[in-house]
């Protein structure tokens, strides 16, 4: 298994690749999905990376996390209408913000396991770097495949 240090290293580049993309995208209304556009995409993304970045900054301050609570569909509606009026540049700053409290807390983080949301597993912070990585890869791969 990679280690964190390698792990955060692919995350930075798939986040770094995100940004990219979702900036080169010609139209940030445009349809990646059914009901989901661009911005939205980059929006969930970012709501959930915010997510994972709260509570590893609260762990690294040994303070309790704060995972998510609810229902899965209804976690990624919420992430997408909270950033609605915001525009796609701001959402990559917010991303961008809580990409830095990652990359500042992760190495160091002494705990075995970062909650994701309630009502779900823990995860190792290897495991979540993974995931996390993987599901920014898939987006922004279909970002650019449109």
């Amino acid at each position: 298994m990679p280690t964190r240090l390698q792990l955060l290293t692919e995350l930075d580049e798939a986040v770094n690749q995100l940004v990219v993309t979702a900036k080169n995208s010609q139209n940030p209304d445009r349809l990646i999905y059914e009901e989901w556009t661009v911005k939205d995409i980059v929006a969930h993304l970012t709501f959930w990376h915010e997510s994972f970045a709260r509570n590893v900054y609260d762990l690294a301050c040994n303070q309790p996390p704060r995972p998510l609570k609810g229902r899965l569909r209804d976690l990624n509606t919420q992430g997408i209408v909270d950033k609605r009026d915001c525009s796609l540049d701001d959402v990559l700053q917010q991303l961008i913000k809580a990409h830095t409290i990652l990359q500042k807390f992760m190495p160091t983080l002494t705990q075995e396991l970062i909650p994701y949301r309630k009502g779900s597993r823990d995860y190792s912070p290897e495991e979540h770097l993974e995931i996390v990585t993987d599901h920014i890869r898939m987006h922004t791969k279909d970002i650019s495949r449109i």
